[in-house]
């Protein structure tokens, strides 16, 4: 009792924190004077040691980590709790999501989806002039920044060139906000060559949106999907009742043995080890704190059961890998070397296996499997490389970076990232970063982000954070809850120090895709 006082007079009395941000630290030491779910003693130690990583859930589940509304369902039925009718016009559709955000739940406290923003407003301005949307619009995007100041806030875009979707990308680029953050979903067969080089334009001057190869992420749902949060792929009307994290390199460095040891024993253990804690941990939130029984969201079948499942995620592969080259006595490095990255495709195909051979309950939205994820990092890690990702500051040139990193895309169904950083030379020529996304996506890529090295607005790991909110940080806080993350990250990380690339002429680079 005694440190939890002391934890909560800390959180009291921290002069950087604001009032929201107090309430959702002390409310998180509450939840951990409750016992963990139950797990066999060796997964408590693995979480205890951080070779497994809840992510911070806290130790008594009591809402799902991530939810994707079905936010067109609510705007076409309404919301009995919040006594909302249909919308009949853009005013009261915009109305209606500013206030149905902030009563949706997630990890952060902030709703981390507000959905494919484009495709849910279209319906609502036949009969307004572009401007009036501009108007209308610019005034919604700083609604969110100002109510919803996180960056793990995620809104989607496209396919399809719109008028929704080009406002939102001229109001990105003139009020350069942090949230929220932004994903385009790029098809070949509906998404303009225009409309992509539009979107590059906005990635030069706020670092985003991500561009997701479409018909890849489409496919591996059964219907509607969202990317959310740090490039987490996820169905809509559902979404993800907890991610935990398997580290790599931690589990490398205490094994014992062969390379084929590893993949035949050792990761598999603790594949099923993470699998175990999963399963825990869903269950503590069906059964036992009753989520979907009591919320008005599944209630209201605004999100389903049925559309849910749960994240197993890993990091530190590089590590992993390298420290397997060197334990046989090969010299290799992931990410510069085709005998490294085929160790590392094997190892990575080995965890899918083991992902999918486990039934899980209440993840029906994935036939009762969990969703594989490339967990892309965060403040806490300082010796272990995000994901699936080359280390920073190791990155080969653009080419050789794409090649050794698409061919295993296509297995994480819950969403990959690699984060390229280009020469601000670039700007002059936005059609050859339209050239090489097409050439990334041809070669299997699931995502693909970027961002100039001279930029006031840092990628971190999926969220983004401005150089100016880092030094308000620093100095007195911040409005932003994402802040301390970046902070750390940059201290620990050096997330700011990735190689920039440039890009070669065609007569040095043909061939290459």
């Amino acid at each position: 009792m005694e440190e939890i006082k002391n934890r909560v007079h800390t959180v009291l009395t921290d002069g950087s924190l604001d009032y929201k941000q107090k309430k959702h630290h002390l409310a998180y030491i509450a939840e951990s004077t409750q016992s963990y779910p139950e797990v066999s003693t060796e997964a408590m130690t693995a979480l205890n040691e951080k070779v497994i990583c809840d992510l911070f859930e806290g130790s008594a589940p009591y809402r799902p980590r991530y939810i994707l509304p079905d936010y067109k369902l609510a705007l076409k039925k309404g919301v009995k709790y919040l006594e909302l009718e249909p919308p009949t016009d853009l005013d009261e559709a915009i109305n209606f999501l500013s206030i149905l955000y902030v009563h949706i739940p997630s990890i952060t406290g902030y709703s981390v989806y507000l959905g494919n923003i484009d495709q849910l407003l279209l319906p609502f301005v036949s009969d307004l002039s572009e401007e009036a949307i501009y108007k209308k619009l610019k005034l919604f995007w700083r609604y969110i920044d100002r109510t919803l100041p996180d960056a793990f806030v995620h809104a989607n875009i496209g396919p399809e060139d719109n008028v929704i979707a080009r406002t939102i990308l001229r109001i990105e680029r003139e009020l350069k906000q942090v949230v929220p953050n932004l994903t385009l979903k790029y098809d070949t067969d509906k998404t303009s060559e225009e409309f992509l080089i539009e979107a590059a334009k906005t990635v030069f001057e706020v670092a985003k949106p991500h561009i997701t190869n479409h018909k890849m992420t489409a496919a591996d749902f059964k219907a509607d999907y969202g990317v959310v949060s740090c490039y987490n792929s996820l169905p809509e009307g559902g979404g993800s009742h907890t991610l935990i994290r398997l580290n790599l390199k931690k589990i490398t460095d205490s094994h014992k043995g062969s390379t084929e040891a590893f993949i035949s024993d050792t990761l598999p253990k603790y594949c099923q080890m993470t699998l175990d804690i999963i399963e825990a941990r869903i269950k503590y939130l069906v059964e036992t704190v009753n989520y979907f029984q009591n919320d008005f969201l599944a209630q209201e079948g605004i999100i389903s059961l049925k559309n849910f499942s749960a994240m197993f995620g890993f990091y530190a592969l590089a590590e992993c890998v390298n420290q397997l080259m060197k334990n046989s006595g090969q010299n290799f490095s992931y990410g510069k070397d085709e005998v490294a990255n085929q160790l590392g495709h094997r190892i990575l195909e080995e965890m899918k296996r083991q992902v999918d051979s486990r039934q899980l309950p209440y993840c029906e939205a994935n036939n009762g499997k969990a969703f594989f994820h490339s967990q892309s990092g965060i403040d806490i890690d300082i010796e272990e490389t995000a994901g699936a990702r080359i280390p920073i500051g190791e990155e080969p040139d653009i080419y050789a970076h794409i090649n050794a990193v698409a061919p295993h895309h296509h297995l994480f169904n819950g969403g990959i990232s690699d984060i390229f950083h280009f020469n601000e030379t670039i700007k002059r020529n936005p059609s050859a970063i339209v050239d090489i996304i097409k050439g990334a996506f041809k070669k299997g890529m699931r995502m693909f982000t970027f961002n100039l090295s001279n930029s006031e607005f840092i990628r971190i790991t999926g969220y983004l954070v401005r150089r100016s909110d880092l030094k308000d940080f620093r100095e007195e806080g911040s409005r932003y809850g994402s802040a301390l993350f970046a902070a750390n990250s940059m201290d620990n990380a050096d997330v700011d120090k990735r190689i920039a690339k440039r890009i070669d002429s065609h007569e040095r680079t043909a061939g290459q895709y």
